[in-house]
């Protein structure tokens, strides 16, 4: 009786550091609308009277229309992506090669590690060569990373391979946010980053029941390497929809 009491409330314990961890980020966010200043484009453009509603805004014309499904195919296929490798990834390294828990959260992390690093590059990269080159090597790079990750067999190789990977298919991340904000007048812009991005989240929620899909009727090699086909289609919508505005004067 003392043992489930004790373990119980070593559970609340957990649960409520747990919570205090993820306050921190809440206050972050809390001192940084609190204490950064709206830039003055913004100001002085919500002084001013609006001539159409934000959301309509994102399809005034062909050309912003064509931007927008750009737009929204990116934010997809990067959602898509990401949830349709993460949440199986523990699942495909125990089932394939036998990882135990702490081993495949261990190569897991290594993965999200490469993620975080390359929104860092990403950000770098566009910033040098432009928003379209960096979307297209990123895009080309999570393509034959997910492949190649698929066919790797070598516990080190699966680690190296993992981080490099995760570089790739979540590195893109890193610049939607100054995409976004080049690519759509001041009045929208707030309307776009949040309205496309979180369709596309909606689109990529399905990423894991695909992947489980293909899973049952295939493999996991064969449903994580197919997996990287939809970054093929992310490469011709960067191609066809979305143009060039690094280093043009925000609207």
């Amino acid at each position: 009786m003392r043992g489930a009491a004790h373990a119980g409330a070593a559970a609340v314990d957990r649960l409520a550091r747990l919570f205090i961890v993820g306050l921190i980020p809440g206050i972050i966010a809390f001192a940084v609308r609190w204490y950064v200043g709206e830039p003055k484009i913004f100001t002085d453009r919500v002084a001013q009277p609006r001539s159409m509603a934000p959301l309509r805004m994102l399809v005034k014309d062909t050309a912003t229309t064509k931007v927008s499904l750009g737009m929204f195919i990116l934010c997809s296929v990067q959602n898509f992506g990401y949830y349709g490798v993460m949440i199986w990834l523990p699942s495909y390294l125990s089932t394939r090669f036998g990882f135990g828990l702490t081993q495949s959260a261990l190569w897991t992390a290594v993965t999200i590690c490469g993620m975080a690093f390359g929104i860092w590059v990403f950000g770098m990269f566009a910033d040098k060569v432009g928003r379209r080159p960096a979307l297209l090597t990123f895009q080309a790079g999570a393509f034959v990373m997910v492949l190649i990750y698929s066919q790797l067999t070598d516990a080190t190789a699966l680690l190296i391979g993992g981080a490099i990977m995760g570089m790739f298919v979540n590195g893109m991340l890193g610049g939607y946010g100054a995409l976004l904000s080049e690519l759509y007048p001041t009045e929208a812009r707030a309307t776009a980053e949040n309205v496309l991005f979180n369709l596309g989240r909606g689109v990529g929620g399905f990423g894991p029941v695909v992947v489980g899909a293909l899973v049952s009727t295939y493999s996991f090699t064969i449903a994580i390497a197919l997996l990287a086909t939809i970054y093929l289609i992310d490469i011709v919508a960067t191609l066809a929809l979305i143009p060039e505005r690094k280093g043009q004067p925000l609207e």
